[in-house]
């Protein structure tokens, strides 16, 4: 049975006053259009639904909204007659507001069936080929290849490894063709079972033809845990999401490096997009240690004005029952310092990482290119089988930083600038392999604290830094900070 508890008890909250203009949510709670029946997996208790409407659902978003956003002052009220669903209306239950650089400051609201949000937060199950693309060029002459692949999925069987290049999908041309979505929905088939016809090219320039067959793949968060070849005292861990399986992978990664005898961490992040943030802060814990961390807040999660105040959410030094037994203490590397390689995909609970280690007095080195920019996260509520995401607080460190709406920057400027090194990704070596950009970028900081020109041109081909990330396209909850219900 998948347990539903919140990260602490503390982080229970309350209302602190109603708002006349709007009923309170729990009068529609569970009052459905099409209510479910029998019992609910996740809990092993009957689903709590009833008989309702539409308007009753929508009645339940406007005032959870209203209670719960941490933006609430700014988000329109439009008639709910207008919007034929609730996920419709949901869409617009939020702030139009901009940053400083101009992009939205809410750019994380989204929903997903309970079902599949418990399939793939508990289990890392999803529909794939298990291949995570990266979309180096969207528009013509398009240019897609291969960022990782699971082990022993699809894409793994069929030897597509990092760098592979997709040249054609089901007979269309994916550099220029005109049929976009044919092209999509072989990327990105939604179910499993489906098969689809690709044209690749493998770093060495070999083309071939593969058909991959979408399947329930359980994504692997750890891979690539070892020492470096040319730096043996270096540790190196790739870290993907932000699952509750990650908890014993990270464990298992952690005594790994730590019975190797390492004096450094290059822990890479640069696709990971977030998930539960309690797992953030174990793994902040594991690098850093309980002597440094010691009654240090990881996160203080900030809510609006109608909720009471949180505990702090502390560094935590043992298992919470994510993927292993809870209460057991947690291993540690000790570090004062970690160098973390990041892109635009290192999102939310991704940064917590950062920033809570920033909020210890561990060094962090920055190396790649500006995060996503989320100090924002929210609990998922469920109601009548749509789970909905709505920012609900700022995550803030023990000195009191939140303020990176924009992102971290490696070598930058401001108060979200971190001392390293602007280097591209590159898809032409393996992640881990010394040579690889951003690992070389790494080791050569280490070595000299020098950095290598941010406008070279990597061995790719690809110029710029943004055309170098590309873009990810993964479930919108990856890319999130997520307490647990």
């Amino acid at each position: 049975m998948i347990r539903r508890a919140l990260v602490a008890a503390s982080i229970l909250l309350a209302s602190c006053g109603g708002d006349s203009k709007f009923p309170a949510s729990s009068d529609f709670a569970a009052k459905c259009a099409a209510p479910r029946s029998g019992t609910d997996s996740a809990t092993g208790k009957p689903y709590p639904d009833r008989q309702g409407s539409i308007a009753d659902e929508k009645s339940w978003l406007r005032s959870w909204t209203n209670e719960r956003y941490l933006w609430y002052r700014e988000v329109p009220d439009p008639d709910a007659k207008g919007f034929a669903t609730p996920v419709d209306y949901f869409a617009v239950l939020k702030t139009s507001a901009v940053t400083a650089s101009g992009k939205p400051k809410d750019q994380f609201h989204f929903w997903l069936s309970t079902a599949a949000w418990e399939s793939f937060s508990q289990s890392g199950v999803e529909a794939g080929y298990g291949v995570q693309w990266a979309v180096l060029a969207p528009r013509p002459p398009r240019t897609v290849v291969a960022a990782f692949t699971e082990p022993h999925s699809p894409a793994d069987q069929q030897q597509i490894a990092r760098g592979a290049k997709v040249l054609s999908v089901d007979g269309e041309d994916l550099v220029n063709g005109s049929d976009v979505n044919k092209l999509n929905a072989g990327l990105f088939p939604s179910v499993a079972g489906e098969s689809h016809t690709f044209s690749i090219q493998d770093i060495s320039g070999a083309t071939r033809t593969v058909t991959l067959t979408s399947a329930n793949v359980q994504s692997t968060p750890v891979q690539n845990v070892g020492t470096i070849s040319n730096a043996p005292t270096v540790g190196y861990m790739l870290f993907n999401d932000h699952i509750a399986t990650a908890e014993a992978e990270l464990i298992t990664a952690v005594n790994q490096l730590k019975s190797a005898g390492i004096t450094d961490l290059v822990l890479d992040l640069r696709y990971n997009g977030g998930g539960y943030v309690a797992i953030a802060s174990q793994l902040a814990y594991m690098i850093a240690g309980p002597v440094r961390t010691a009654g240090k807040t990881f996160e203080q999660l900030v809510f609006n004005d109608k909720l009471r105040s949180a505990s702090p959410m502390p560094f935590y030094g043992r298992t919470l029952g994510f993927s292993t037994s809870s209460d057991e203490a947690l291993p540690s590397l000790d570090l004062g310092r970690v160098f973390v390689l990041t892109g635009p995909g290192t999102c939310s609970a991704s940064e917590s990482v950062i920033n809570g280690l920033r909020g210890a007095d561990v060094t962090v080195i920055q190396v790649g290119s500006t995060t996503c920019g989320k100090p924002y996260g929210f609990s998922p509520a469920d109601n009548c089988g749509t789970t909905y995401f709505s920012i609900q607080f700022q995550g803030v460190n023990d000195k009191g930083f939140g303020d990176y709406a924009d992102g971290f920057t490696p070598g930058g400027t401001g108060s979200a600038a971190i001392a390293g090194c602007l280097a591209a990704d590159d898809f032409t070596h393996p992640l881990g392999d010394p040579n690889e950009a951003r690992l070389a970028a790494a080791l050569g900081y280490r070595a000299n604290q020098t950095c290598p020109p941010a406008t070279s041109t990597p061995a790719n081909g690809l110029v710029s830094l943004a055309a170098a990330d590309g873009q990810l396209f993964k479930s919108p909850w990856r890319e999130n900070r997520i307490l647990r219900r």
